[in-house]
């Protein structure tokens, strides 16, 4: 589920991560209320719109020779504090059907879905339902005893559990909810603790993940998807998004279809194909359609819109209160200079102000989100082909933000 095939990304860095900050090409704490700089930063100019960002400007013209090209489908978005600035669609939703992008539509996330985790756990966290330092046997049993006694929240959510998750199964088609969490359940609990939990550097497993989603069932006591649903999408207004399965994937409308691009270059739509694999050597094989839904803690499908509505909800205090929402973005672990990993959402210092950003992908899918505290921006790239070249397109949209060089890593 944690894989892109784009090309033109760090495959194998975006599909451990889902960001850009390991790449050093973009990325981006605490959550701040737009125009407010952090110290030692140079202080933004919150309500300027840059003219790259406006239609006609750079960001625009640069997205629509892309797609003219054949190398983009999807949606991008551009938002000043709660008001778009620039949205644009390309390609087809749904080409036998003849349904074409648009706003509305639904993109599946990959791991650009993957904070909705963390931020389930601070929900609870903050009700005091948990703690950070809770061990994975605090909530859970089944597990090895030197994970369940040595791996805490805080190492899940940091990616610093010094776990190593057993090999996905990328042939497997599954057919229920319940296969799904069973299978993802069973792959967790298979985890090996190999390194020092804590420690950074350690390897990002796809079990981390996993077992945060089962800590907030375990607590919460309903199924990770139905409490996303009903305590993060549904509280932000995120009326387009939800954990689709294969079924409405096939039948919704305004859900986009993945085209995934296959060896002899022909292109298929890969929920209609499940027989059908990517030959990319970090999505080998796989293909997004064989899941029935995705797997707890991960993905989802979210409109343009929606994503910047999840935006604005971490900043007003909607879905966490404003400190909770500091926790969940505040700088952990350094990764390069002016860049940090904090719960799940990789952050950067770039032209001065933050940038906080989360991408995703799998064969035929491209995501990512992009926001701006300190002056107010949102910026989002949705993808349902092969070949957008996503990594580019984040800096692009950065570079039209901030003003930065898709290279600056300063805080200056």
């Amino acid at each position: 589920m944690d894989s892109d095939s784009v090309r033109g990304i760090d495959r194998r860095r975006l599909v451990k991560w889902g960001g850009l900050a390991a790449a050093g090409a973009v990325a981006a704490v605490p959550l701040v209320s737009a125009g407010i700089s952090h110290a030692g930063t140079t202080p933004a100019a919150p309500d300027r719109i840059p003219p790259d960002t406006l239609p006609g400007g750079a960001y625009d013209r640069y997205v629509a020779r892309l797609a003219a090209e054949g190398k983009f489908s999807g949606v991008v978005l551009l938002s000043h504090r709660g008001r778009t600035v620039l949205s644009r669609s390309y390609g087809m939703a749904d080409q036998e059907k003849g349904i074409r992008n648009h706003e509305g539509t639904a993109f599946s996330l990959s791991s650009a879905g993957k904070p909705f985790h963390a931020v389930a756990i601070l929900q609870l966290a903050q009700q005091g339902k948990l703690w950070l330092s809770d061990t994975v046997g605090t909530h859970l049993t089944g597990f090895a005893t030197d994970i369940a006694d040595q791996v805490n929240i805080h190492h899940l959510l940091t990616g610093t559990s010094g776990l190593e998750s057993p090999d996905e199964d990328v042939q497997r088609v599954f057919q229920s909810r319940d296969e799904v969490h069973e299978y993802y359940e069973q792959r967790a609990r298979q985890a090996k603790l190999v390194g020092v939990p804590g420690l950074p550097g350690t390897r990002h497993a796809e079990a981390e993940v996993t077992i945060s989603a089962l800590i907030v069932e375990a607590v919460a006591g309903t199924t990770y998807w139905d409490y996303v649903q009903e305590n993060i999408f549904r509280r932000c207004g995120m009326t387009g998004s939800a954990f689709y399965t294969r079924p409405q994937w096939l039948t919704d409308a305004h859900i986009a279809h993945p085209y995934m691009t296959l060896a002899d270059g022909s292109v298929v739509d890969a929920v209609r194909n499940l027989d059908q694999g990517s030959p990319y050597p970090y999505v080998l094989g796989k293909n997004p359609g064989r899941a029935f839904i995705d797997a707890p803690g991960d993905g989802g499908f979210a409109t343009a819109p929606d994503l910047v509505r999840f935006a604005q909800a971490l900043s007003d205090g909607t879905v966490l209160d404003r400190p909770w929402a500091d926790v969940l973005t505040g700088a952990k672990i350094p990764h390069r200079p002016g860049s940090f990993g904090t719960y799940g959402i990789p952050i950067r210092i770039v032209g001065g102000q933050w940038m906080f950003q989360r991408a995703g992908g799998n064969p035929g899918v491209g995501a990512n989100w992009s926001i701006y505290p300190d002056t107010g921006w949102v910026g989002v790239i949705l993808s349902n082909r092969d070949g957008a070249p996503l990594q580019d397109m984040i800096g692009r949209e950065m570079q039209a933000i901030t003003g930065a060089s898709r290279g600056d890593g300063s805080g200056g």
